[in-house]
């Protein structure tokens, strides 16, 4: 069919329906420069047939680059969609579509269904090997969940095996395979398998760790053992994975295998047969390798052969050498069988093919080896910053766990159980000790504060998931508390405390105490500015209800005063602890300013705060000034001007008092003399009758006399 000017243009379709749908051409040209145009567009388009070949790839993304392009297979919607830049940077964008789409070449837009490509057109050695294996069968016999070349390789974006990007590179190659073979998929759920949690094994094994966590992309992945293309069950003779054939596989790695391997495991020769090796499984099981101990490798019993003597010393500085193998045996890393960590996976460096395996042996146990994520946290932490100066401070984990003994820390005579905690922590920071030589804070006595603190004695008496140094402090990531990333940093401690007091925090965190609510930029309090670090005490205590005028005083100093002004602080200050506190009236951790109807003190609430203790209050009861004072004129003019007028009157009325008094002292003085005198020459004269009739006879007429 010959294309016309109408036809040409952009075209779509729907491949389910096979119909072009064309765009029409422009109105057109009127005129003399109408034709002309026409004639011109009639000989370019009618010099050759749109071909697929003409142009590899252009022709096709003209309608495949459209991202909207669909059509409908088996029910499903699938997406017709062809990334152009990416199938250029393939390994196969030189060879155009139909490099692959073989049926498509010289085919007219818009073409029928393309027939399903076949790689082997090209990947001869692959399709063959393919065609012998597990999936290659499963394809052949029309099994739904056999996987194809599209399924690993992907489509239009296949870049070589070496390129990161790839499908199959290396790091991705677990993750291609466990799409059909990780836990829980229909392969693994509905096809004989024998293995259980592959993909979730491999991960935790050393070539899982090996690939996974430290990115050494030569470490084994799926298709190193089991081959990429020619799977075949353990079964056949001809699979890599057959026991024949298991030990050339490991090999490929391992390939020295037979020089550095032990020779004589349980008294027998490891190589029954010259240069036979045996097969790997036996010891090392698939898929786990290294996670757990295998008995037939360099067990703990060469070691116990010298190590369980007593006397054993190391020769260049005396140190005991001696290992209780009991100790051992009911360690975290022995867990009665459950896990079999042997000497020779702490002490990795020994060589079972030395007579004295641990001669090898130039450095100290490294425990990262298993507890990766926890030697990340101690490095960072100050514990690990200091033994990365070699300070010999700095603890180790032996100094607190342990060496050969080492115990969960939900076993009671664990170092590391709760109750233990403190005295583990005050064998460095108890005072005198090498810690608290070198700390520079203000908090001392810490561990007999904790100890008589609420937490320590609810840890005294059994309850052991109460707050310990690492609940606050962390385990292995601890930092000085001027560091932000520190759990006890000021902006740190409402979250660490929520952890126990989770609905305390929910309350502070929406009080007018928390940045968020407030939004100052000033230090705020948070939970040990006023409990305290160590010695955190119960808030019933009346230790704790008189100090805590004082702790609010240290922020809120001026209102402070005002209170010890007030009935309740006057009270408060003779040690009366059931009048008003700050808590009281303020809330304790749900402070918010008078203005929030949520706060106690609003208009709404204010009455019942002051119903607490005043049973019947009214709002006219408790509109009183609460932190009224005669010290402010501009905010209590009346209090200040009565106080000060009365505090005048009565020091005017002293002073004028006083002055009477000192100008009639010489009057009373000269009185009291002159009574005397009389008294003494009444006392001097002698009385006679006739005087004394005189007297009556003087008394009778001068009665005022």
């Amino acid at each position: 069919m010959q294309p016309t000017a109408q036809a040409v243009g952009p075209q779509k379709f729907d491949m389910a329906e096979t119909k072009v749908v064309r765009r029409k051409s422009c109105a057109g040209l009127g005129g003399i420069v109408a034709p002309l145009l026409a004639t011109v567009f009639f000989l370019l388009i009618s010099e050759s047939p749109v071909r697929a070949a003409d142009q590899p790839g252009a022709e096709c993304l003209a309608c495949h680059g459209d991202k909207s392009m669909s059509t409908t297979r088996a029910g499903r919607t699938v997406s017709l969609y062809v990334d152009g830049k990416k199938f250029a940077a393939s390994v196969h964008g030189s060879f155009g579509c139909t490099g692959c789409h073989a049926d498509l070449e010289g085919k007219d837009f818009p073409h029928e269904t393309p027939a399903r490509v076949k790689c082997g057109t090209c990947h001869t050695t692959e399709l063959e090997q393919y065609a012998r294996s597990l999936h290659g069968k499963a394809n052949a016999r029309g099994d739904a969940l056999a996987p194809s070349c599209v399924n690993c390789h992907g489509n239009h974006d296949i870049v070589p095996v070496k390129d990161p990007r790839s499908a199959v590179a290396p790091l991705k190659v677990p993750f291609v395979c466990g799409q059909c073979h990780q836990e829980g998929t229909p392969v693994s759920r509905n096809r004989p398998i024998p293995q259980d949690n592959i993909l979730e094994n491999y991960s935790e094994s050393i070539h899982g760790e090996a690939l996974l966590k430290k990115g050494l992309s030569v470490a084994p992945n799926c298709a190193t053992c089991h081959t990429a293309h020619l799977i075949l069950p353990h079964t056949d003779p001809a699979s890599s994975i057959a026991r024949r054939n298991i030990a050339a596989t490991c090999t490929k790695c391992h390939s020295q295998i037979e020089t550095v391997h032990r020779k004589i495991i349980r008294g027998e020769l490891w190589e029954k047969q010259a240069n036979v090796l045996p097969a790997c499984p036996d010891c090392h099981q698939p898929h786990k390798i290294r996670n757990v101990f295998y008995e037939l490798g360099m067990a703990n019993a060469d070691c116990m052969r010298c190590h369980a003597d007593e006397k054993l010393r190391r020769a260049r500085d005396g140190k005991s050498m001696y290992v209780n193998l009991d100790e051992v045996n009911h360690s975290r890393h022995s867990l009665e069988g459950l896990r079999k960590v042997a000497c020779s996976q702490c002490h990795s460096e020994v060589n079972a093919s030395h007579v004295r395996p641990c001669e090898t042996i130039t450095h100290d146990v490294d425990c990262t080896a298993c507890h990766d994520e926890i030697g990340k946290l101690y490095v960072g932490s100050i514990h690990g910053q200091l033994a990365g100066k070699n300070n010999p401070n700095a603890p180790s984990c032996k100094e607190c766990h342990g060496t050969h003994g080492v115990l969960g820390k939900q076993d009671p005579q664990s170092p590391t159980f709760a109750v233990n905690v403190p005295g583990l922590c005050a064998r460095c920071h108890r005072e005198g000790q090498k810690a608290a030589v070198r700390y520079t804070g203000t908090q001392h006595e810490i561990i007999a504060n904790y100890t008589e603190s609420i937490h320590g004695t609810l840890l005294k008496n059994g309850l052991t998931v109460t707050a310990t140094c690492t609940s606050c402090h962390t385990a292995h990531h601890i930092l000085p508390r001027s560091d932000p990333a520190s759990s006890v940093n000021a902006n740190n401690v409402p979250a660490m405390c929520g952890q126990c007091h989770h609905g305390i925090e929910d309350q502070f965190e929406k009080s007018i105490h928390s940045k968020r609510v407030s939004g100052y930029s000033k230090p705020l309090p948070v939970c040990n500015d006023c409990h305290t670090a160590h010695a955190i005490r119960r808030t019933d205590q009346d230790s704790f209800r008189l100090d805590v005028m004082t702790t609010c005083g240290r922020c809120h100093e001026e209102i402070a005063k005002t209170y010890f002004d007030t009935y309740h602080g006057k009270v408060s200050k003779l040690g009366y602890t059931k009048a008003a506190k700050c808590y009281d009236c303020h809330g304790a951790h749900d402070v918010l300013a008078v203005t929030d109807p949520r706060s106690h003190l609003s208009r709404a609430n204010v009455a019942a705060t002051c119903g607490k203790c005043h049973a019947g209050a009214t709002r006219r009861f408790a509109g009183y000034l609460t932190h009224a004072t005669h010290h402010d004129p501009r905010k209590y003019p009346f209090l200040f001007y009565t106080f000060w007028g009365m505090t005048t009157l009565l020091l005017v009325t002293f002073v004028v008092g006083g002055a009477h008094t000192l100008l009639w002292l010489p009057r009373a003085f000269q009185m009291r003399q002159e009574l005397r005198a009389a008294e003494a020459k009444r006392a001097a004269t002698p009385e006679t009758p006739a005087s004394k009739d005189d007297d009556k006879d003087t008394d009778k007429e001068s009665p005022d006399a």
